[in-house]
């Protein structure tokens, strides 16, 4: 079947046109005339049989189906430069990986880890991009994500890694001649913005009391909670797994309990059982279950495990 796609000239010249709100600065942008441009996203309407711009006198306006279409066209215009990118780059018996993550597991954890596997399969390379929110991982561009176990994930393959235990920790000279639970009390606590309700949950969980657990600094990432916390600001409740070098290290303490009811499990997502995954991706996903200390690494990478999640 004939697939019906614009031309690439036209869709660069409108992509350039809806970032820029503007023919005359998109045909800068390409080194073309304002009347090509023009040229072309006429061209493009017409074979869309839908209006993109509105047009009033010397200026115009992106239209709603221009918008949403101007969204999409990106979207398919990085991919294929980003891949175009990566072929041109890739010496021959190699492969690539793209891996979505959230940012502070993969600055925290994965990215420590990643010249081990570098130095085993050095024909493999990990392109890592940051995604907060689960998606559609069929089409998306992505071979694997490394995310939250989520019901969003359903129809996909997940297989747990980690639990997201979390813990309060805080510079040492905070708690320096004072009994640690009163002062969890006292010190200043930091949040996280995505979860107000963690501190809470956390009192409950651990039986401690907390006068007015809501307020306190707010940040939007784990990492920059752990940074607060080394800065000597106050108490982060941040994931045990982020900061065991510093706990090693005394750069922060952790004298109280963990919150074991306030932990997320994190997982490997892939679009198809790992079996069917072409073998890059499948040495990928293997070393990261070991990795993460699955004694049944093996079994999961033959989808025999128990535990394997659709």
């Amino acid at each position: 079947m004939r697939r019906k796609i614009p031309s690439s000239t036209a869709l660069t010249a409108f992509e350039a046109a809806a970032r820029h709100g503007s023919f005359a600065r998109a045909a800068e942008e390409l080194s073309l005339t304002e009347g090509a441009i023009s040229r072309q996203i006429g061209r493009l309407e017409s074979f869309l049989g839908v209006p993109l711009f509105e047009r009033v006198g010397n200026r115009v306006r992106l239209l709603p189906n221009g918008q949403r279409y101007a969204a999409q066209v990106r979207e398919s215009l990085d991919r294929l430069d980003r891949d175009s990118q990566y072929l041109m780059g890739q010496p021959d018996n190699a492969a690539s990986l793209d891996i979505a993550v959230t940012p502070t597991f993969a600055m925290r954890w994965l990215i420590p880890r990643l010249p081990a596997f570098s130095r085993a399969h050095p024909n493999i390379t990990v392109h890592l991009s940051e995604r907060t929110e689960p998606f559609v991982l069929a089409g998306s561009g992505f071979d694997a994500a490394v995310h939250f176990e989520h019901p969003a994930w359903a129809g996909m393959r997940t297989y747990p890694l980690l639990q997201e235990v979390l813990v309060p920790v805080c510079h040492p000279a905070l708690i320096k001649g004072a009994e640690a639970r009163v002062l969890l009390d006292q010190l200043p606590r930091l949040h996280r913005r995505q979860s107000p309700d963690a501190w809470q949950r956390y009192a409950k969980d651990s039986g401690i009391t907390l006068t007015n657990p809501a307020v306190g600094a707010r940040y939007d990432l784990h990492a920059m909670l752990i940074e607060a916390a080394l800065a000597g600001l106050g108490v982060a409740l941040v994931p045990r797994l982020y900061v065991e070098t510093e706990l090693e290290q005394g750069r922060l303490v952790a004298p109280w309990p963990q919150g074991e009811a306030v932990s997320k499990t994190f997982c490997l997502v892939l679009p198809e059982p790992m079996g069917l995954t072409p073998r890059p991706v499948k040495t990928f996903s293997r070393w990261l279950l070991e990795e993460a200390g699955k004694p049944w690494a093996e079994d999961i990478a033959c989808d025999k495990s128990p535990r394997l999640h659709e």
